[in-house]
């Protein structure tokens, strides 16, 4: 019996194996909850971060420019966000925020317009009203994308209000457009035809803006004192697009369940245009997640030039880090 007990004793005072040990992340998202982000939250559910040592929260957003900043604060490990946003707040702020993986691979930076409105190309947003939110993206782009259009970015009033009220706004024409990603066109789409309207995109890709878009980041103290974590990180949500695209309905299910208010067709409509973002021929050419240093430059040129930035003051390649990438 004493060597039983002391063999117990022996065992209670092993460490418990590192294996079971969950490091606690939060992933700041850049927008509301939509079937764009059901890589991350089917990601989670499906315990692809879990079984990587992470236990990954998800928390919605208000704009990529928001996101940047509480990432900045320490507000969260990790961030969604719109790499421009991230070049302009470095540029300007220098933000202790560094993108750690390219997640679109182009930009599906977009106005949407009623097609009762008659309004049919970018130029005609002359003089428009147009909802925003607090450091959003396509306000950054707008500028150039106006010009290249023939219009006078000057000429537009800016409405702010939140990011939930853009496109009910629009549908009821207390703005001309309304600006989102074109993978969005779906289900509002749908909502604008409940109403007796559609929408029609005008994407900034048709006047030559072939840039990034969406990526990953995470601050630089974050990067410098915890490498592991971030490149744990990087692999799970990989690992989760990848998922996503091989059970896209599977995907969508975790997503709604988080998230109720989504409903299962919108969400797959909506992931269905985000994966083709993702998986494309450039990503196949360039490996998942990297950057193509031509692209990169290109897209920093557009919104130093759009933001009437020096764009020799920074060297393109800084705002990114590929240590971290498969």
């Amino acid at each position: 019996m004493r060597y039983v007990i002391a063999m117990l004793a022996m065992m209670a005072m092993l460490p418990v194996p590192q294996a079971d040990a969950q490091d606690r992340a939060l992933l700041q998202l850049d927008w509301i909850p939509t079937g764009e982000h059901a890589a991350y939250f089917g990601g989670v559910q499906q315990g692809i971060w879990r079984e990587l040592g992470i236990d990954l929260s998800l928390t919605r957003g208000f704009g990529s420019g928001d996101t940047i900043t509480k990432i900045a604060a320490g507000a969260a490990q990790f961030g969604v966000a719109d790499i421009g946003a991230l070049m302009v707040a470095r540029a300007r702020q220098n933000v202790p925020v560094t993108a750690i993986m390219q997640v679109y691979t182009h930009s599906p930076h977009s106005m949407f317009v009623l097609r009762s409105s008659g309004i049919t190309s970018l130029r005609e947003l002359e003089g428009r009203r147009i909802s925003i939110t607090p450091g959003n993206s396509h306000r950054l782009y707008f500028p150039e994308v106006a010009r290249r259009a023939g219009a006078n970015p000057d000429s537009i009033t800016w409405v702010n209000m939140d990011g939930s009220a853009m496109a009910a706004m629009l549908i009821a024409r207390r703005v001309d457009a309304a600006p989102f990603f074109a993978i969005h066109h779906y289900y509002q789409n749908k909502a604008a035809q409940r109403a007796g309207q559609e929408i029609v995109v005008l994407p900034f890709v048709e006047t030559g803006f072939a840039i990034y878009s969406t990526s990953l980041v995470a601050p630089n103290n974050l990067i410098a004192q915890n490498p592991d974590l971030v490149r744990r990180f990087v692999l799970g949500a990989q690992r989760s697009f990848e998922w996503a695209r091989d059970n896209p309905l599977a995907a969508c299910r975790h997503h709604v369940a988080r998230n109720p208010e989504v409903v299962l067709d919108d969400c797959q409509g909506s992931l269905r245009a985000t994966l083709t973002y993702v998986f494309s021929d450039h990503q196949r050419a360039t490996g998942f997640g990297r950057w193509e240093a031509e692209r990169l430059g290109f897209t920093w040129r557009n919104v130093a030039e759009s933001q009437q930035i020096d764009p020799a003051t920074i060297q393109p390649a800084s705002f990114v880090t590929t240590t971290f990438l498969p």
